[in-house]
């Protein structure tokens, strides 16, 4: 270590530790989340702000929910397609 720069080993240390940050915030996917999104998906009726943040905090894991035979149904219809793009979070291509 001695031929490694005081500031290099920081950012190397610092990039390591930001790294493991990063694994530490993934997202646990539960569907149960979007259950702030049911009336409006089941109404016509416009998001609430606490919807907006649970879907776009469970985007990720759509195309999983898609997939589901028993999410599938709720998750894929027009309204909740609608809801998305309201929140600004459209359904990722899966």
């Amino acid at each position: 270590m001695k031929n490694i720069p005081c500031a290099a080993f920081s950012i190397i240390m610092l990039t390591l530790i930001l790294a493991q940050a990063q694994v530490t915030m993934a997202v646990t996917c539960n569907a149960l989340q979007l259950s702030a999104c049911a009336s409006a998906i089941t109404s016509s009726s416009p998001p609430s702000a606490v919807c907006c943040s649970k879907l776009k905090e469970q985007r990720p894991c759509l195309c999983k929910y898609l997939k589901d035979p028993n999410l599938q149904r709720l998750v894929n219809s027009p309204n909740a397609r609608k809801v998305a793009n309201a929140c600004g979070s459209p359904f990722p291509a899966c």
